[in-house]
């Protein structure tokens, strides 16, 4: 039987705001346990929630770039459910009537263009987080995270392949970023994802039953899941057994989905309009406002990348993974008009140094200007390619300039015939028997008298000038 898999995530991103989506609690990361903490985000008695307006603000911005449709009323709920880190015994979230429904993103895998479909994005406060001795048998709560906001992206089952959810997956994550609403981090949690996912003959219409699989904290791993769990299911429905419905965590250590408990639908959390928070309306007015504000999106500029500078799209699309980084591009493309020459050196030196230094472009010390002058003082000839890059090493790590580096270091190439002419006839002097077979044929010795010469000079000399000299000195 021929199988095809039928994938849906759900997203859930951490909002940066200052405070949290019902109180005025930090949210910095990192905190001590329990210290960003208030009697409102730890559920005691008496005490109202007020939302928080920039959490709105963020999620429409979100599902604007989305392509929802914004709904003009959107209702609070109450997610019931009982576990350690909840301390009211519920959510706030949203059910029957969320913040955005009906979008789409864009996504190419292997160079095929797909649409996948987006349920809804709703508002909703996270939960306190668990931890676990290793020594004892016991757990401990840290209630800081408790009310950060989050928005959680439902996406349509429209993926059919691992390589397809993680597509998506960056794709939503990258327009996060642009936004500048979450900072994509899934080291910190503040960018998570679940997968369900169940198999059916190709064909069908009907979707089989699904598997919800949790605990994937990285983009690679969300597919390595996914295939592990196709495998599984697959291997299931072959023996003649049923899937069960049931939610699975992902052991990264072993590369198995491993059953966690069974799967609740939507009626065993009891969902019902909080009674505490008001609808919340949204005008066209601010809709329109926040629609304007939209910077470039990473597919559009991407596009752009590709069709206005002419570059690859390996090369486009590694610019755009970070807005940062398009921008500093375009800001030494200003200055020296040579596209392809500076997303080469971007995507090769600068992505090198900021992943040494485990850094981002927004923090590199090197500023588009002194890129765009060392730039030129390759295509002047004044340095070399090789030389170029030690130069840019440096520039890295001490913020100078790179004309004074190379002056400072004596490295300027050297392109003066009365310089080069007693080094080139020296070694020539040198090495008899090889002039002797150059001048009788074997001309691919030049390469041998172009290094001695580099050798020489320690690399400074320009190699186009060694050449033309090299020619005339051999045929003298």
């Amino acid at each position: 039987m021929q199988l095809e898999a039928v994938i849906g995530l759900e997203i859930h991103a951490q909002l940066q705001t200052d405070s949290k989506i019902f109180c005025s609690c930090p949210t910095t990361f990192g905190a001590p346990p329990n210290t960003h903490t208030c009697p409102i985000c730890l559920g005691m008695p008496g005490v109202l929630p007020v939302l928080n307006r920039k959490v709105v603000e963020y999620a429409i911005k979100m599902g604007l770039a989305t392509n929802c449709r914004i709904a003009s009323k959107s209702v609070f709920a109450r997610k019931n459910y009982f576990y350690p880190d909840l301390p009211k015994g519920y959510q706030i979230s949203m059910f029957e009537q969320p913040l955005a429904e009906h979008g789409w993103v864009d996504i190419s895998v292997n160079g095929r263009a797909r649409r996948i479909g987006l349920t809804r994005i709703h508002m909703e406060e996270d939960a306190g987080k668990l931890i676990h001795d290793e020594f004892k048998a016991v757990s401990y709560i840290d209630f800081n995270r408790t009310g950060v906001p989050l928005i959680e992206i439902v996406s349509e089952p429209d993926m059919r392949s691992p390589e397809e959810a993680a597509a998506y997956l960056k794709t939503v994550h990258d327009i996060l970023v642009y936004l500048k609403i979450c900072d994509g981090s899934m080291e910190e949690g503040s960018f998570r994802c679940d997968a369900n996912i169940s198999l059916r003959p190709a064909g069908q219409k009907e979707y089989g039953i699904r598997t919800e699989l949790k605990n994937m904290n990285s983009f690679r791993n969300v597919a390595r899941a996914l295939e592990y769990e196709i495998r599984r299911q697959q291997a299931v429905i072959e023996d003649g057994e049923s899937i069960i419905q049931e939610t699975r965590l992902w052991n990264d250590a072993k590369g198995v989905t491993e059953s966690m408990r069974g799967k609740e639908e939507s009626h065993d959390y009891r969902y019902f309009p909080d009674p505490d928070l008001v609808p919340v309306v949204v005008g066209e007015e601010w809709i329109a406002e926040l629609e304007s504000s939209l910077p470039e999106l990473p597919g559009p500029k991407r596009d752009r990348f590709v069709r206005d500078y002419g570059l690859p799209e390996q090369i486009a699309e590694g610019l755009t993974s970070s807005r940062d980084l398009a921008d500093y591009f375009e800001e030494t493309v200003k200055i020296l008009n040579d596209p392809k020459t500076v997303g080469n050196w971007i995507m090769s030196e600068l992505m090198r140094e900021l992943n040494e230094a485990e850094q981002t472009a927004a923090d590199c010390p090197i500023r588009p200007g002194q890129l765009a002058e060392l730039l030129k003082l390759i295509r002047d000839g004044r340095i070399s390619g090789k030389m170029a890059k030690g130069v840019f090493s440096e520039m890295y790590r001490t913020g100078k300039d790179p004309a004074g580096i190379i002056q400072a270091q004596g490295l300027e190439v050297v392109a003066d015939s009365t310089q080069l002419e007693p080094v080139i006839r020296d070694i020539l002097a040198a090495n008899p028997d090889e002039v002797r077979e150059y001048r009788a044929g074997k001309e691919k010795l030049m390469g041998f008298f172009v290094g001695q010469v580099m050798k020489k000079t320690k690399g400074q000399a320009d190699p186009k000038a060694v050449n033309e000299l090299l020619k005339t000195m051999l045929k003298a």
